[in-house]
């Protein structure tokens, strides 16, 4: 559980649940991503934000990552700012850069605790997130993400 809580990065996101984590990155993964951003394969795999100071998928610094240091939170919500604009959601790269399921981690995580969310939501969010469908006017429309 200790070690999940430090995979789970300042913004929210779930880095044991990512595919580019070191224990989940495919061999295609590796090459495909190396290929795009012109690097070795053997740094592509991520060994989680908190580790390396910030998401791979960036190869930059992360001013998330850094505010939260520097501001000495654990995670965002925990901050007097919260949500800030550096938060605020994005309709650019959402597959990459989920904005949106970051808050609503973040939400989560405040309300039930970062255990609860750990073990009971955050790889069905991350599912959701990334194969729910939306029905206006109604909002998410359930799957069944135990069968993913």
């Amino acid at each position: 559980m200790e070690l999940r809580r430090k995979l789970t990065a300042p913004c929210g996101l779930d880095c044991f649940n990512c595919k580019v984590f070191i224990e989940n990155i495919s061999q295609g993964t590796r090459v495909r991503l190396a290929r795009m951003f012109q690097i070795e394969e053997d740094v592509v795999a991520c060994r989680g934000c908190r580790v390396q100071k910030g998401c791979r998928l960036n190869f930059a610094e992360c001013a998330v990552f850094n505010c939260a240091a520097e501001k000495g939170v654990e995670f965002c919500f925990e901050c007097d700012q919260f949500p800030c604009p550096r938060m605020h959601p994005l309709a650019d790269g959402l597959r990459w850069y989920p904005h949106n399921l970051k808050l609503y981690n973040l939400c989560r995580i405040q309300k039930i605790g970062i255990e609860e969310w750990i073990t009971e939501e955050a790889f069905a969010n991350r599912l959701r997130y990334l194969h729910g469908k939306l029905d206006a006017g109604m909002g998410n429309v359930q799957i069944d993400t135990r069968s993913m």
